[in-house]
């Protein structure tokens, strides 16, 4: 990794902004965001940036200063249908999502965007969250097995089907080669998988998995979301976690943020870089930051007044240094993160 390299930027589009007070400064109503033209609106807007992947975030539980929020997955299977160059990463929820039905939504959601699904790993774990579906909070260990199994059961699944399992033999009948098509058998912790999958293996072989740094699932992740860029020798590709408050002036983007935590406060997460302040601050930081990690998650704290700064003046800047290049159409998720498409488990054993 150089600083020559690239920064591989993501962008976070969840409801009115990443600040809690955001639906309060959005200039829409409220309800708006639940809404297809919000949505078709900042992924239009993220994409023609030049963002290589928007995540969704999400949570068992309504956001509680906000209108609500429609499921991530469900609005990342509607982005699929308007872009064609963008990666698309809902957050699910490990801990309230039966696993095989999270693996084949994120199967699903890679091929209706034909390749170029991601999964950024949940793992709600606090009692309010759990009590949804009727379950007491995990301790630690338990929670951490927990995100492990899921992960790997979602990857077995991914290869349960090998790639040329699908033959539509026409004079046979035949549309599938069951010899290609393998149970998986997955015992965790918790729960049991027989499988297999019941899509066909996704475009990309295996769906991107971004998780946090925290979660701690070893070489599980192929991009490791870190709060706080220390050079630390992980496994798969490293995004910082950027909050972002912007304006004309410093003065004026510190008068925003204000302005919106008497709304609502926005905390901050130890380690994680907030900038607040000017586009061309912030191209600077993100230059500080090429070299240290591969990539970029940006929280805007106001889509519709952030999300256009960016895409106008910061990403720009960067793509005049050699520091940003959008994506081209066409290709998968993996193909601009540069990541190879990994073969199935069961390829040489057929």
């Amino acid at each position: 990794m150089t600083a020559a390299r690239p920064l591989l930027l993501a962008v976070d589009l969840d409801g009115d902004g990443a600040h809690p007070a955001a639906w309060r400064d959005a200039g829409r109503p409220p309800g708006a965001v639940l809404g297809a033209a919000a949505l078709r609106r900042a992924v239009a807007a993220a994409e023609a940036a030049g963002f290589a992947l928007a995540t969704f975030a999400d949570a068992p539980l309504p956001p509680p200063d906000a209108a609500g929020r429609l499921e991530a997955g469900t609005r990342a299977a509607f982005a699929s249908t308007i872009t064609d160059r963008i990666g698309l990463a809902p957050e699910l929820h490990v801990t309230t999502t039966e696993p095989f039905h999270l693996a084949t939504q994120l199967a699903s959601l890679d091929h209706a965007s034909k390749g170029r699904a991601a999964w950024v790993v949940g793992a709600a774990a606090d009692a309010a969250s759990l009590a949804t579906i009727g379950a007491a909070a995990p301790d630690a260990a338990a929670l951490r097995r927990e995100v492990r199994d899921v992960i790997d059961v979602a990857r077995a699944l991914w290869d349960s089907w090998e790639d040329d399992a699908v033959i539509k033999e026409s004079a046979t009948g035949r549309y599938l080669d069951a010899g290609r098509v393998h149970h998986v058998d997955f015992e965790g912790a918790s729960f049991t998988v027989k499988g297999p999958l019941i899509t066909p293996r996704p475009p990309q072989g295996q769906v991107v998995v971004l998780a946090a740094a925290s979660l701690d699932v070893d070489d599980r992740a192929d991009v490791v979301l870190v709060d706080e860029p220390d050079g630390g020798d992980r496994a798969g590709l490293t995004f910082a976690e950027v909050e972002v408050v912007l304006a004309a002036s410093a003065a004026e983007a510190a008068d925003r943020a204000a302005r919106l935590d008497e709304g609502a406060p926005w905390p901050r997460t130890p380690g994680r870089l907030r900038h607040v302040g000017t586009p061309a601050g912030l191209a600077e930081a993100l230059r500080s930051l090429a070299g240290r990690v591969d990539g970029v998650r940006l929280h805007p704290a106001v889509l519709t007044a952030d999300l256009p700064a960016l895409a106008r003046d910061v990403l720009p800047a960067l793509a005049s240094d050699g520091l940003h290049r959008p994506p081209a159409p066409g290709g998968t998720l993996r193909d601009v993160l540069g990541l190879p498409r990994p073969a199935s488990r069961h390829t040489t054993a057929t």
